[in-house]
């Protein structure tokens, strides 16, 4: 019994053993295991090396990466990116660098490093350094520059408690809305980056390709804010009445996330593929027709109107900014060339037709230039260029100053026209033949312009008995209105009076003065409505000479946005009804 006993204590003790000694065997065993992993895996490693560097393949791409890492290291870059930055480098870790997968991994990292994700620039304090650098880089636009530095002093008050207003700059060609963003970035001391969205008709020329196409990038937006080097720079928006949009997208639809402050603040790229802050962004759009403005996206903006220039305008912008510039650009001294008396009123008058100063700044510049050449010919300095010899250099005049009638005729009227470079007198002409009643009309008319005029012979057929006309005249008659230049298409309702005048001179033989311009919109019962666009067509009356200005009555408040130059030398007649146009307009 006893033995019994004593062999169940040592059975018991050597299953003990045994166990002991399975685990430590499947211990040993699975440690020489990793053992042997890490040494095949080490000797692979070594393997691949060297067959990399056989074939000269990768050599400089353990360094490369190295760099890239560095790089991270010492940026600021926030934890999103760092991790996506360290997956693609793991990724292009395990890649052939000869592979188009490997360049465009590397692609994606250089722009991913060099976003300037937290990288800003300190704005200027000073407002009066901000109000004196608009002074010198452009004259008169008193309101535009004092909206500017109230919209700049707001933007400080405010500074990250809420988002700045989005300013847009409206008006014709030439008249410096890109300039002035570019002072406004220069006032604050911020980097100023510019980005034209004309003819861009889709949607990933904004929010980027994704990165599965062939030769994808980011969008402009992003393109920009990389070149501006900080995440809070001006960024002007250009021309964006010029977008259009296709079957790829609308690229207005992805503008009104880029310019709402409750959404850009994470507006994702679609090559970046990671949230981009884009709140601190100071933007500025222009537009040379606010009509051509999406509706959602023209609601986001505060929109500022610049006009036409002056004559006199345009004389001070030449004297001042111009023709340095054109004398320096093209390596004339101050002391090699002279303007005489008139020479930039008469270029002015007779070589440019514009709004802005685009072209008066071409022709000075053809004025160096042959100056120049003078010079190089061994011609004395200094070149003295006069209204008497202007013609050498610049030839004959392209424009004749004024395209208005001098005598008062039958017929015609003179009205005024907007356009997208600016204000135009429109000489309207009618005729009464003999017919059957027909209305003809002619010069490229829009539909409502049509209308207009169809709207002024109903009103003139109401007053026949007033205007001592037969009650059929309109049935032996054809009536014939044409506005000339008739390459040049023209519609609007503001040329209704202005045909109407020049029917009812037409049918009753009176003269219409030739001193006087005239808008408005007529209705059937000869009610003058207000328009548009009264400052440019002012302007632009003004400078083919007229005297007398007619009206809309409700336009009368408007009178004081145009220039006190223009204003005085002008007699304005705001008028209501056709009746008061007719008693000022015919002789």
């Amino acid at each position: 019994m006893l033995l019994l006993v004593r062999m169940e204590k040592i059975y018991s003790l050597l299953v003990k053993e045994l166990e002991i000694l399975t685990i430590e065997q499947n211990i040993g065993s699975k440690l020489q295991q990793q053992v042997e992993k890490v040494q095949k895996d080490f000797y692979l490693r070594e393997q691949i090396k060297v067959i990399k560097k056989e074939l000269g393949d990768d050599e400089d791409k353990e360094e490369e990466i190295s760099e890239y890492r560095k790089k991270i290291a010492e940026g600021n870059y926030p934890e999103e990116v760092k991790k996506a930055l360290d997956k693609e480098l793991r990724h292009l870790d395990l890649m052939p660098s000869m592979s188009s997968e490997s360049a465009m991994v590397k692609m994606y990292v250089d722009w991913l490093i060099e976003l300037p994700w937290n990288i800003a620039t300190e704005d200027e304090a000073d407002i009066k350094v901000a109000e004196g650098i608009l002074e010198k880089d452009h004259y008169g636009l008193e309101k535009v520059k004092t909206r500017i530095l109230e919209f700049l002093a707001v933007h400080r008050l405010t500074k990250d408690k809420q988002a700045p207003t989005i300013l847009c700059l409206v008006g014709p060609p030439g008249v410096g809305k890109t300039s002035l963003a570019s002072s406004v970035a220069k006032a604050i001391g911020r980097k100023f980056v510019r980005v034209s969205l004309g003819g861009v008709r889709d949607e990933a020329e904004i929010r980027g390709h994704r990165r599965t196409y062939i030769g994808a990038l980011p969008g402009r937006i992003i393109d920009g804010i990389k070149r501006a080097g900080s995440n809070n720079p001006v960024f002007l928006l250009d021309e964006v009445d010029k977008l259009s949009s296709s079957y790829q997208g609308d690229p207005s639809a992805a503008l009104l996330e880029v310019l709402d402050p409750a959404q850009n603040v994470s507006f994702r790229d679609h090559y970046i593929d990671l949230s981009f802050d884009l709140s601190k962004v100071l933007w500025i759009v222009t537009a040379n027709n606010l009509g051509n403005i999406p509706r959602p996206l023209r609601d986001r903006m505060e929109i500022i109107t610049l006009s036409s220039y002056t004559e006199v305008e345009k004389l001070e912008i030449a004297k001042r900014y111009l023709f340095p510039r054109q004398r320096e650009k093209n390596g004339l001294k101050m002391r090699s060339i002279r303007l005489g008396a008139g020479v930039i009123e008469e270029i002015i008058a007779k070589y440019t037709k514009e709004a802005g100063v685009r072209e008066l700044e071409r022709e000075l510049g053809a004025l160096c230039r042959k100056a120049a050449r003078s010079i190089v010919e061994g011609k004395e300095t200094p070149v003295v260029i006069s209204k008497k010899n202007l013609i050498d250099y610049l030839e004959k005049p392209k424009f004749v100053k004024k395209r208005a009638e001098k005598e008062p005729q039958v017929g015609v009227a003179t009205g005024m026209a907007w356009t997208e470079v600016g204000g135009d007198i429109l000489p309207t002409e009618a005729s009464v033949l003999t017919g059957k009643g027909e209305l003809i009309l002619t010069g490229q008319l829009g539909d409502v312009m049509q209308e207009s005029a169809r709207a002024g012979l109903s009103y003139i057929r109401s007053r026949s008995k007033t205007l001592k006309l037969a009650d059929d005249f309109y049935k032996k008659h054809d009536l014939h209105i044409h506005l000339p230049e008739g390459a040049i298409p023209k519609d609007g309702p503001s040329a209704g009076i202005t045909m109407a005048t020049a029917l009812v001179s037409a049918l009753t033989k009176r003269k219409v003065r030739s001193d006087l311009a005239m808008t408005g919109e007529i209705t059937l019962r000869g009610n003058v409505l207000p328009i548009g666009g009264l400052k440019e067509k002012v302007i632009a009356a003004y400078r083919e000479g007229m005297k007398t200005i007619v009206l809309p009555k409700e336009n009368e408040r408007d009178i004081e946005d145009i220039p006190k130059v223009v204003r005085d030398k002008l007699e304005f007649v705001p008028v209501e009804h056709m009746d008061e146009v007719l008693n000022v307009a015919l002789l």
